[in-house]
């Protein structure tokens, strides 16, 4: 029986440590191999680096964690937080201002030609691309066009941008001095009668309007002045000789932007649908193409046709002494006579069709549109389906 230590009936039993502390070794290898192997924050606990005790899962906290529904803003274009945008030129092209304005606050790319930037978004370079299609001036881009079909990019925006050139030099340059005028052939376009009106006479084309500013500026060019915007000139430390010298004040330029996916189009705002088709050779055949639209009051806001490159019609001629390659003909004609010896000369090429609706593809009426041109057209595509730019240019 253990001994009393003066209390009455009471036994002594010495007191147990129940908490183990391991020894600072062990805590010190034991965070080692959790960092290690986890390589992340460690577990709450004190400053031993002994985990605290897991506490019970709140079931409110678990419920707040999971996903929310899809509302219909997610489905539209995103406003440009994180987008990178891949645009043709130099910082401060008309491209970049644009892309800014539809996405304020994305991260631009420039890239150096065109195909460039469709091939950004291809790759997972961009998310985006900007592409100018037509100036109130200077009309269609028509190059711009046979890339939207070269492509399989989608058109999920348009931006309307006013466009205000501006003559650049370099610093202590006059416009006396000047004898050239540098820029892209749009914009030298645009701005034809005024520049002559100064007294200059030669024109030099380059890719875009910012790359002529810089490329003045870097080389230090006396006697050539740069069309550009006024941000050129902040960007490349030019100096402003004139502002708005494009020969009309209205001037403004269109801008396709383009992702890989689609965008969900809607009907309760205004939308365009963007679409290219090719009919067959014959009359009345443009006319029932757009009879599809007309019966459905759809209205046409521009229609554009530029040749098949990739198939071209040939003609068959017998006034000719070399025999036919059958195997060069993408499309025949037989000859009015059974002769071997005819000719096969282009006569023109065989046309697409780019048309811009006043319409969404989320309309049935829109769908029972394009069924309908399906039936008779010998190729169609939508391009896009996207909100109207409605803003000021």
């Amino acid at each position: 029986m253990a001994p009393s230590l003066g209390i009455p009936g009471r036994v002594h039993r010495p007191s147990i440590n129940t908490h183990i502390h391991p020894p600072p070794h062990a805590v010190a290898i034991r965070c080692h191999r959790r960092s290690i192997a986890a390589a992340s924050v460690s577990p709450p606990g004190d400053a031993t680096g002994v985990p605290a005790p897991a506490s019970r899962s709140d079931p409110i906290s678990t419920s707040l964690s999971l996903p929310r529904p899809l509302t219909s803003a997610d489905l539209m274009e995103p406003s440009g937080d994180g987008l990178k945008v891949a645009y043709q030129g130099c910082p401060g092209a008309y491209s970049e201002a644009a892309a800014k304005k539809a996405y304020p606050s994305c991260q631009t790319v420039p890239c150096e030609y065109f195909e460039t930037a469709f091939q950004a978004v291809e790759n997972w370079v961009a998310d985006r691309a900007v592409l100018p299609l037509e100036n109130s001036l200077g009309g269609s881009i028509h190059r711009n066009y046979d890339l939207l079909l070269r492509h399989r990019l989608h058109i999920v925006g348009e931006v309307r941008l006013a466009v205000r050139h501006c003559l650049l030099a370099n610093r202590g340059v006059k416009i006396e001095n000047l004898r050239s005028a540098m820029s892209h052939p749009q914009a030298l376009a645009q701005c034809e009668q005024t520049l002559t009106k100064l007294g200059i006479e030669h024109r030099e084309a380059v890719d875009d309007t910012a790359g002529a500013a810089k490329l003045i500026a870097e080389q230090k060019i006396q006697d050539t002045g740069a069309v550009a915007s006024s941000l050129a000139a902040q960007l490349y430390g030019l100096d402003i000789l004139a502002e708005n010298i494009q020969d009309d004040t209205d001037n403004v330029t269109r801008f396709m932007m383009l992702a890989r996916e689609p965008i969900i189009p809607r009907t309760d705002k205004p939308f365009k649908t963007s679409i290219v088709f090719s009919l067959e050779e014959g009359p009345g055949q443009l006319f029932k193409a757009l009879a599809v639209f007309a019966l459905r009051k759809i209205n046409l806001t521009k229609m554009e046709s530029r040749p098949h490159k990739k198939k071209p019609l040939r003609i068959a001629d017998d006034n000719c002494s070399t025999p036919l390659n059958y195997s060069q003909c993408d499309k025949f004609i037989p000859p009015l006579f059974s002769s071997p010896y005819i000719t096969m000369h282009y006569r023109h090429f065989d046309y697409l069709f780019y048309v811009d609706l006043e319409a969404s593809m989320a309309d049935p009426n829109t769908q029972n549109a394009l069924a309908n041109l399906k039936e008779f057209a010998t190729f169609l595509r939508v391009l896009g389906s996207y909100p109207t730019d409605v803003s000021e240019a």
